[in-house]
């Protein structure tokens, strides 16, 4: 386990969850009250605004092999906070063999994974998403979260056949940090900063800031009244995620247009614009937020590889993005910091860090 970023997130109270017992999915036939919200999906979320599937303004999707590049992923980042993105280097005979590993430990019985559940100071196992804690229902998913090698719960699953689910997510994760560090420079450049080394130093740490999430929304049987995963922004600097060819994905684009689905693409990643990154570009990114929702004939996988600073780095806006007209938005907060503002204020910590 990272022990860096372990720290930031120990004790939070997001993350004591452990005296709560997932849900056995599989034996479930009628939706709990536990896992009943109050309306249905339109208007789950009273203080937003409903679903518009015909929005004429999909979420963009950049070629990265594009010679405008730069350009799109600024637009994208300024306008929407999340992007897709394809010709990203990594190969999806991979990303299937992610996503079938990530299939075969979801399909495990309840009590077989309540043997990897996450300890009640661990970052990293199977357990409830990680937001439970602020909100009174229940979310119709599940999770496992990995950092490096995921070799001491996997034995804990699979005693004797282990080996291929540690392979193939430890060789994820090495393909997943090289996308967001060419992601992170691009972004960067699309800002036409010239920034000194020193400053971005913080962004090839020698110990991976780096969390891999494994997440399931099994098929519901009420899924009109239960929320997948309920609308939050990423605390992280930047998201890449991988989606199953099923829909659940949705970003609040603004309040006149609404929640707009983000629709699965063969091989491409989803790019999350995170609060640190928002607080890096000194407000001009968008902290994407967003939610999941299931549906009733369908099993959705996603896979999430969160990327962030050092523990111990000061984030601020760059100083290249200062000036009389201008001026920083953002105190400077390490990731440590800021995820203790975040434990408290949730999807209002960014204000809390304001000028």
């Amino acid at each position: 386990m990272n022990n860096s970023i372990s720290q930031s997130f120990k004790d939070h109270p997001i993350n004591n969850l452990n005296h709560i017992v997932p849900l056995d999915f599989q034996t479930v036939l009628k939706l709990p009250q536990s896992h009943t919200w109050r309306s249905t999906r339109t208007s789950l979320s009273p203080d937003y605004p409903p679903v518009n599937p015909c929005t004429k303004q999909p979420v963009p999707i950049i070629d990265l092999t594009n010679p405008h590049v730069t350009k799109l992923i600024r637009d994208a980042c300024e306008n929407w906070g999340m992007f897709q993105v394809t010709n990203h280097g990594i190969p999806l005979s991979l990303m299937k063999e992610v996503e079938g590993q990530t299939r075969r430990l979801f399909a495990l019985p309840s009590k077989q994974k309540l043997l990897a559940v996450r300890s009640p100071d661990g970052l990293t196992g199977y357990g409830l998403p990680r937001i439970s804690t602020f909100f009174v229902k229940m979310m119709w998913s599940e999770g496992f979260s990995i950092m490096g090698s995921p070799l001491d719960h996997a034995t804990q699953l699979w005693p004797h056949d282990h080996a291929k689910f540690c392979d193939v997510m430890e060789k994820y994760q090495k393909e997943m940090k090289v996308v967001a560090e060419r992601l992170m420079g691009l972004m960067l450049t699309s800002l036409d900063l010239e920034v000194a080394q020193e400053d971005l130093k913080w962004l090839k740490p020698k110990s991976p800031q780096a969390l891999l999430q494994l997440n399931s929304y099994p098929i519901c049987p009420d899924p009109d009244r239960t929320m997948g995963l309920a609308p939050h922004t990423d605390s992280s600097l930047l998201t890449l995620l991988y989606q199953s060819n099923t829909n659940g994905l949705q970003i609040l684009k603004d309040d006149s247009i609404g929640w707009v689905p983000v629709d699965p693409v063969n091989g491409a990643l989803v790019v999350n614009v995170g609060d640190l990154m928002h607080i890096v570009s000194n407000g001009r990114f968008k902290s994407a937020l967003h939610r999941a929702v299931v549906n009733k004939t369908r099993h959705r996988i996603s896979i999430a590889y969160f990327y962030g600073p050092p523990r111990e780095v000061k984030i601020s806006p760059l100083m290249k993005l200062i000036d009389y007209d201008h001026p920083p938005v953002y105190r400077a907060v390490t990731w440590k910091e800021y995820l203790d503002a975040k434990a408290v204020h949730f999807n209002r910590a960014l204000e809390m860090i304001k000028i």
